[in-house]
């Protein structure tokens, strides 16, 4: 089944996402590997594809687990849970309609 993952990053998060991109990619394009991601990325602070200074205000994944309780383990390992980037982290069942 397909969850969706939406984090909340804290204040002023850039540098810790920054430090903790390599690492948080590297799980993201395993899940991919595995074709299991649907959708993933950041939400920009600002109207601008790249906000620069200005940040993030956080996240979404969209992928394939097999239970609630595998998304919000693979959740709570995220690089960015351990760097203090996130202020929370909501884990959801997710039907996906369209595009068929």
């Amino acid at each position: 089944m397909l969850y969706l993952i939406y984090s909340e990053d804290i204040e002023n998060s850039l540098p810790l996402r920054m430090e903790a991109r390599p690492a948080h990619l590297a799980r993201l394009t395993e899940l991919q590997n595995q074709g299991r991601l649907v959708i993933a990325g950041p939400c920009p602070a600002i109207d601008s594809e790249d906000p620069g200074q200005a940040g993030f205000t956080g996240s979404m994944v969209v992928a394939e687990f097999n239970s609630l309780e595998d998304a919000q383990a693979w959740a709570d390992q995220d690089p960015y849970v351990d760097a203090g980037v996130y202020q929370k982290v909501s884990v959801k069942p997710y039907k996906k309609v369209l595009p068929a």
